[in-house]
C-alpha cells in the first residue's frame, strides 16, 4: 500500500514539475479541430485514427512538408504543385504534371473534408486505404515525384530544422516515411470547406435566388436531375456518398478504376464520387479531366450517358441518353451547383503561413 501511494505521489510530483518547468520536454499539443456547425447538426463526425491523433506540431509540420519540393527527385515538385490552395487544392489540369513535366494518369482530386471520409478508400480508384497511405505513393510514383523514401528521409534528416520539428511532433529525431506521411495526413485532415453560400442558406444567413431554388429542386427530382443519390443533399453537407460508381462516361474502359484494384469485373469503370463543393475552382472534371466546364458535365448527365456492362443502376435513363433537361433547367442546376463553392477556402495556407 505504501509503495502504491509513493508511486502516485511521484507521478503527481513529476506532472507538476513538467507543467511548471518550461525546460522539461512535453508531448505535442492536441489540435482542436473546428467542426462546422452544419456537420455537427447532421451528426457527421470526423474519422480520426487513434494511431495518428491531430496535434498542433504535427499539423504545422505536415503543412511545411506539403509545400516542400525536396520531396521530389528533381526538387521541382511538391504536394502543392498538384494541389494548389487557391484552386481548392486541385490544379486546373486534366491530368497533373510530375517531374520532368511528365503527364500523370488522372486528374488531381481536390483536398477538403477528408476527415469525414467514412469509406476509408481514397483516390479515384480507392487504392489507398487511409490518408497516410494516400500520401505514400506520389513520392515514389515515376510520373509524380519520382523519388525514393530513403532519399527523402535522408534529405530531411540532414536539414537543420526538420529533425527538431519531427521530435516535437512525434517524439523522435529519426525521420522516415511513417512519420512523414503521418504529418501530411494530419495537415490534410484540417482542410475543411463549409462556408459556401448554400451553407449560409442552411444556417439562415442568406436566401437562395429563384434560379438556385429551382436548381436545387432539379437536383433532388428523380425525374429531372436525380443527382442526390450519389452526391447527397442538404442533409449530407459533404455532397458525396464517398462511394464508387460507373456514371456512364464510356462503353469500353481504358481505365478500369476500382476494378483494377479489386480485380472484380463488376467494378470496372467505377470511380470515386467527388464532392460537389468548390466546383467553380476545380475544373476540369471527372477522373481524366475530360470535361472543361460545368455545362459539359450537366450535358453528359442530360443526354450523354453511355451504356456498359457495369453502368450504375442509378443511371436509370441511360437508354435515352440521360435525364433530358431543358436549357433553362440546365442553367438553373448549374446556378445551384455554383452556390456550393466556398470563396474563403484555402486562404492563408501556404509556405511560411
Amino acid at each position: 500500500m505504501r509503495y502504491r501511494v509513493f508511486i502516485l505521489l511521484l507521478i503527481g510530483f513529476l506532472t507538476a514539475c513538467k507543467k511548471d518547468d518550461p525546460g522539461m520536454v512535453q508531448g505535442p499539443t492536441p489540435y482542436a479541430l473546428e467542426i462546422p456547425s452544419l456537420f455537427s447538426e447532421k451528426l457527421i463526425t470526423p474519422v480520426l485514427p487513434t494511431n495518428n491523433p491531430l496535434t498542433e506540431e504535427g499539423v504545422a509540420l505536415g503543412e511545411k512538408l506539403f509545400f516542400d519540393k525536396r520531396l521530389s527527385l528533381d526538387g521541382n515538385i511538391s504536394c502543392a504543385s498538384c494541389h494548389l490552395p487557391q484552386q481548392a487544392f486541385s490544379d486546373r489540369r486534366a491530368v497533373s504534371l510530375g517531374i520532368r513535366g511528365q503527364e500523370g494518369e488522372r486528374n488531381a482530386m481536390p483536398i477538403f473534408n477528408l476527415a469525414w471520409n467514412y469509406d476509408d478508400r481514397f483516390n479515384w480508384d480507392g487504392k489507398a486505404l487511409s490518408l497516410e497511405a494516400q500520401a505514400f505513393r506520389p513520392v515514389t510514383h515515376p510520373k509524380e515525384m519520382g523519388n525514393t523514401w530513403v532519399n527523402v528521409a535522408r534529405t530531411l534528416q540532414e536539414d537543420t530544422v526538420y529533425p527538431n520539428l519531427f521530435e516535437q511532433a512525434f517524439g523522435t529525431y529519426k525521420i522516415d516515411s511513417v512519420v512523414i506521411t503521418k504529418a501530411l495526413a494530419q495537415f490534410e485532415r484540417t482542410l475543411i470547406s463549409a462556408q459556401a453560400p448554400f451553407d449560409q442558406f442552411l444556417l439562415g444567413q442568406r436566401n437562395l435566388t429563384p434560379r438556385q431554388e429551382n436548381g436545387l429542386a432539379i437536383f433532388m427530382d428523380e425525374d429531372r436531375g436525380d443527382c442526390f443519390h450519389c452526391h447527397g443533399s442538404e442533409n449530407n453537407p459533404l455532397w458525396t456518398d464517398n462511394d464508387f460508381h460507373n456514371n456512364g462516361l464510356d462503353t469500353d474502359f481504358a481505365d478500369l478504376g476500382l476494378g483494377a484494384i479489386t480485380g472484380d469485373p463488376a467494378d470496372n469503370g467505377k470511380f470515386r464520387t467527388p464532392s460537389l463543393r468548390n466546383l467553380t475552382r476545380t475544373a476540369p472534371y471527372m477522373h481524366d479531366g475530360r470535361f472543361q466546364t460545368l455545362e459539359e458535365v450537366v450535358n453528359h448527365y442530360s443526354e450523354g450517358l453511355n451504356p456498359s456492362a457495369t453502368i450504375d443502376p442509378l443511371m436509370k435513363k441511360v437508354n435515352q441518353g440521360g435525364v433530358q433537361l431543358t436549357a433553362q433547367d440546365k442553367a438553373d442546376l448549374i446556378a445551384f451547383l455554383r452556390s456550393l463553392s466556398d470563396p474563403n477556402f484555402g486562404q492563408g495556407i501556404g509556405p511560411g503561413d
